[in-house]
């Protein structure tokens, strides 16, 4: 069995083993998974084919998703877990994450415990991009102040916006940075931004699209993602200078109503905190889907 090292190339390999099940959850997209390779050793493997994608740090090995195939096997997560029992020192960190609800009977079947990791919040895109009736109304309130008070331009994110968009993020972090002192949301941020240069620098390649926002030529927010599924756009980043009313609610309306061939744009998880969830929770999702994580 060879075990590759996770390489910009593998998209191909990566999509086509996506494409055998719908997925719900943002992780199973190869940009989300490439843009952290700086922060862990990724790589992958064919067993009894299916894609097995390994995630390694300090700490340990973990498989990041389900093993991708066509069919569920018995047997290829019976060897998933012997080649992480046999990676970590501590055999309690062999464990499978971002677990899809639909797979747990099988794990649960097979004897594994399955506990609950997070939540992908999932959007009605027509609600977003219409911010229709009074649920709505601050955000609509927002949008036509920044809409009233700024002469504006609208464009496509562009290879050469590269630049502008990492010195907007790192203005915005140091907003965001002054606003809350916790420590996990602050490492949180320095993570985001190492991802953001890579996803930046490989942007065309991992099938990116996104929008950018302009006041007097300068980049004052910014927004992208990527197809999830038929049916969901998954929104990566959306970065604004927060000192510009309206704009954050501006550039998500605008942009959810581009993308009109999506009934659903899915804003990801809130990594645990609490300001991150009131916000998420603000624009009111259609649905919380949960990941879950698997272990012996």
């Amino acid at each position: 069995m060879a075990i590759n090292k996770l390489r910009l190339g593998d998209k191909k390999i990566f999509d086509k083993y996506l494409a055998f099940e719908k997925h719900e959850l943002s992780v199973y997209s190869f940009a989300n998974i490439y843009i952290w390779r700086k922060f862990f050793d990724i790589r992958w493997a064919l067993i009894n084919n299916s894609l097995c994608v390994f995630f390694q740090d300090k700490i340990g090995t973990f498989l990041y998703l389900s093993p991708l195939g066509k069919n569920r096997n018995p047997q290829t997560t019976k060897e998933v877990f012997t080649i992480l029992e046999e990676l970590n020192k501590n055999p309690e960190f062999a464990h499978i994450e971002n677990v899809e609800e639909k797979d747990l009977d099988f794990y649960r079947e097979l004897g594994f415990r399955c506990e609950l990791k997070a939540y992908d919040y999932l959007c009605k895109r027509v609600d977003l991009a219409g911010l229709k009736g009074n649920k709505f109304k601050s955000k609509r309130s927002s949008c036509n102040y920044f809409i009233k008070h700024n002469d504006f331009t609208w464009e496509r994110l562009l290879l050469k916006d590269r630049s502008a968009c990492v010195k907007l993020y790192n203005l915005w972090q140091k907003q965001r940075q002054a606003d809350n002192p916790d420590r996990i949301y602050q490492g949180l941020l320095n993570d985001g931004s190492v991802a953001l240069k890579e996803a930046l620098d490989n942007y065309k390649a991992l099938g990116l699209q996104g929008v950018v926002v302009k006041l007097s030529k300068e980049v004052k927010g910014f927004t992208f993602g990527f197809e999830l599924n038929p049916d969901t756009f998954c929104i990566l980043y959306e970065i604004t200078d927060l000192s510009v009313k309206g704009l954050a609610q501006f550039i998500f309306r605008s942009f959810s109503q581009e993308l009109k061939d999506y009934k659903f744009i899915n804003v990801m998880d809130d990594s645990g905190l609490e300001n991150l969830k009131k916000v998420k929770l603000s624009y009111h999702p259609q649905e919380l889907v949960p990941a879950y994580i698997v272990r012996n």
